[in-house]
């Protein structure tokens, strides 16, 4: 997984192959100094097809510290979309990007404002992340589904930046 060139030349970039968006955009990302960084996700179900039907709209990544993404992905970075356990199903872009430092107003206005789009109506997921100080949410756009394509990762690592922006 480190080499993420390799990843895209043979796997992500064929799949998209003829797309008007993808193709393209994927070439540019490859490019040397690209100020495009690249990032592997993992989802369980159901947010993982929520995703892919267009249902859930923005993404959230809670933690007690600061780890990926927090600080890391930027608007129109490559999100690739993984299955836990299984192959990456998809990509997407970065269309908008918040970090919060959690605090009572930051709790309130996530809430508030991203509920609807995160598909977190259900009470036990706020009580799950209730103990987090962090919070990168991502307004994801262009979600595209491939064929399943498998990589090798093992860790448990929810998030992976596969290219950091300029590498």
């Amino acid at each position: 997984m480190n080499d993420w060139r390799a990843l895209l030349r043979n796997g992500v970039r064929a799949i998209v192959k003829g797309d008007a968006f993808w193709e393209p955009y994927l070439t540019s990302v490859l490019t040397e100094r690209s100020s495009i960084g690249m990032h592997l996700a993992i989802f369980v179900e159901p947010y993982l097809q929520f995703i892919l039907d267009g249902k859930k709209t923005v993404e959230s990544r809670f933690s007690e510290r600061r780890i990926a993404p927090y600080g890391h992905i930027k608007k129109n970075d490559v999100i690739l979309l993984k299955r836990s356990g299984g192959p990456v199903v998809g990509l997407c872009l970065a269309a908008s990007v918040w970090h919060y430092e959690l605090d009572v107003h930051s709790w309130q206005e996530i809430r508030s404002e991203f509920s609807q789009a995160l598909c977190a109506q259900d009470p036990e997921f706020w009580r799950r992340r209730k103990g987090a100080e962090y919070a990168t949410l991502i307004r994801l756009t262009k979600v595209h589904s491939i064929h399943p394509l498998r990589i090798s990762k093992t860790d448990r690592r929810g998030w992976v930046i596969l290219k950091p922006e300029g590498d």
